[in-house]
């Protein structure tokens, strides 16, 4: 467990303005604001990962939203994607409350962190490959620094899938080839040579798109949670 490393990187993360276009868009969202949150200031600059330094759960997104984390400052608080994901996480025993209004709230997480492959918050939610690309390093300097505690990985969404597979292979897992497809509930074991294996898990993403229409459901997103959660050796509601 490197605490103070996961805080500098943090820190780093928050101050990054690598990408033009997506500087560009998270700071004038922050300057125009949504009418139902003109009062907030808003945080306005990447986001960074959230949740305990020694976490054996890793959940990987894809990115702030204009009016949650870009608001707020923390990944999925502030907006209904996020409402779905933290009352999940308090559901299976995950987290210490249902709710992410703030990053002052109180909300604690019990053995998981939440970050994703892009930091920024994209126009229409559609990082380029570019933009993903150049976020990388990020993420895989954050799985090496969660590398020893960390067991389980729950990805949401293909796109987080396509971005987190080389990240995992650059922090050292190796990843099968070809690569292993998305799919709600897919299971894949990542192998190292010098470290424990990596259990990785397709879900769909929290988009409201995905929970307004059903395609996902609150319970088939509680089931990933508990499924990842037992290979993490996280205890769940369920179990305790």
């Amino acid at each position: 467990m490197d605490s103070s490393g996961l805080v500098e990187l943090d820190q780093r993360i928050a101050g990054c303005r690598a990408c033009p276009r997506l500087v560009a868009w998270r700071e004038e969202v922050a300057r125009t604001k949504r009418a139902a949150f003109a009062d907030w200031t808003y945080w306005g600059r990447p986001v960074p990962g959230f949740g305990p330094p020694d976490a054996r759960l890793l959940i990987v997104g894809l990115a702030p939203a204009a009016h949650g984390g870009n608001r707020t400052g923390r990944m999925f608080t502030g907006d209904r994607s996020g409402d779905v994901l933290y009352q999940a996480l308090y559901d299976v025993g995950l987290a210490s409350q249902p709710t992410a209004v703030t990053a002052d709230d109180g909300l604690e997480l019990y053995g998981v962190r939440v970050t994703s492959p892009v930091h920024c918050a994209p126009p229409a939610n559609k990082p380029t490959p570019t933009e993903r690309d150049t976020c990388r390093p990020w993420l895989v300097q954050e799985l090496d620094l969660l590398r020893p505690t960390l067991r389980a990985v729950v990805v949401l969404g293909a796109f987080g899938w396509q971005a987190a597979l080389p990240a995992f292979a650059g922090a050292g897992w190796t990843v099968p080839r070809p690569r292993p497809a998305f799919a709600h509930g897919a299971q894949v074991t990542l192998h190292a040579p010098d470290h424990p294996d990596l259990h990785l898990f397709g879900c769909f993403h929290v988009s409201q798109r995905n929970t307004f229409t059903g395609r996902l459901t609150p319970e088939m997103l509680r089931e990933v949670l508990r499924t990842a959660a037992t290979a993490a050796g996280l205890p769940t509601a369920e179990s305790r």
